[in-house]
């Protein structure tokens, strides 16, 4: 039974571990990232934004003297900048102990990626889908892998439409967009543990989200003059982004995790923001529904995921 008073302070070292965090620059990932270089692991923040990635860096640094914190270019919407971060990466190292998947947009104007796609669901799943299959050979030659994928809550608002899915025949929502691409997010997160498990590897592969964490993600909405008291009553009793980044925490580091595990923040008296397992929607487990998506995402890409 998974142990609702995990704590991330019980893990003595990470030394010699490689992590990839997408997004690692700000929020969650950079939550994470404080984190894993406190526990002696070799952080590497995948950022689109090279400036910004090495001023996150420096902030680690400030507060870990020792940090071995390296920052790679990762634009995610953008097929080919991810082609050319796994060729770099797998340049310099020669494992992969975690992916964390941890980069997204949220609630955009429509827009499209360098590649086509609609932007939300081009960077938070089609993005992220293309970085994991052409790095999935060097984590499953690394033992005890992990892949974990960051969803929302929003996912239980999701829906999939295969016949539009990127919205090429308009109907385009920017929650609903953005729904769907967390709902995705979760599709391929339990596909690709069934997978893993039919070949017997040795990865684990998770999700988690954040709950109502006060972060820049919705920065979007604050544009809107109209929604600003809102964000104002939000931020008061939103986590902070080191709470919200407990579940993904959990999911990279908990030894008793087991494949498919999904976490998030408890809501349970006396373990409020607790990271621990939970459940998601009955859409997120629908099989059909993931194989398409697999396929659909294999055809948009052009990345053949092998396994």
């Amino acid at each position: 039974m998974v142990n609702d008073t995990w704590n991330h302070e019980n893990i003595k070292s990470l030394k010699n571990k490689v992590i990839v965090i997408t997004g690692g620059n700000t929020g969650l990932g950079f939550e994470a990232a404080k984190v894993f270089a406190k526990k002696n692991a070799t952080v590497i923040l995948a950022c689109r934004s090279l400036e910004r990635g090495e001023a996150a860096k420096n902030k680690i640094l400030l507060e870990v003297n020792d940090a071995i914190v390296n920052v790679m270019k990762l634009d995610l919407g953008n097929l080919s900048s991810i082609h050319l971060f796994v060729q770099a990466f797998k340049s310099r190292y020669s494992q992969l102990d975690i992916l964390l998947n941890n980069a997204g947009i949220m609630t955009i104007p429509y827009e499209k990626t360098d590649d086509g796609f609609e932007k939300q669901n081009g960077v938070n799943h089609l993005g992220h889908f293309a970085l994991t299959a052409q790095l999935f050979d060097i984590i499953s030659q690394t033992p005890h892998s992990r892949i974990v994928n960051v969803s929302s809550n929003a996912h239980k608002m999701g829906n999939i439409d295969f016949n539009n899915y990127l919205y090429e025949h308009g109907k385009y929502s920017k929650i609903g967009s953005y729904a769907r691409s967390k709902l995705s997010n979760l599709l391929f997160t339990y596909e690709l543990a069934r997978r893993v498990e039919e070949k017997h590897l040795d990865i684990l592969v998770l999700a988690a989200h954040p709950g109502v964490a006060n972060t820049d993600l919705g920065r979007y909405m604050t544009k809107s003059l109209l929604a600003r008291p809102f964000f104002w009553m939000f931020s008061k009793i939103a986590s902070t982004p080191y709470e919200g980044a407990l579940p993904e925490i959990r999911a990279c580091l908990d030894n008793t995790s087991i494949n498919g595990l999904y976490y998030g923040p408890s809501k349970k008296k006396g373990f409020k923001k607790q990271p621990v397992v939970v459940e998601s929607s009955v859409a997120s487990h629908r099989e059909d529904d993931a194989k398409k998506l697999w396929t659909l995402s294999e055809k948009l890409t052009k990345v053949t995921f092998n396994i």
